[in-house]
């Protein structure tokens, strides 16, 4: 099945779900081509960025199992190619 090239943009603004969130990162890490994690100490929150190669059906899962994390909330950005 051909793949899709997709950031993932996360928010995380409960520390609780770090943990779970790193899990699933792992998870899914043979598709992961980058990681990008910035702290926002001035809100209180955490800003990540993933870009991903994967089927299409394999980026909505972790997106959607990421989106079901409590206080973590992301969206998905896909390329055409």
């Amino acid at each position: 099945m051909e793949t899709r090239v997709a950031v993932i943009g996360i928010i995380v603004e409960n520390k609780e779900s770090v943990s779970a969130l790193n899990s699933l990162l792992s998870e899914y890490g043979d598709f992961i081509i980058g990681r990008m994690g910035i702290p926002y100490h001035k809100k209180g929150i955490n800003v990540i960025s993933i870009v991903i190669d994967a089927e299409e059906n394999v980026i909505n899962a972790l997106s959607g199992k990421i989106g079901r994390l409590g206080g973590v909330y992301a969206k998905t950005a896909y390329s055409n190619k």
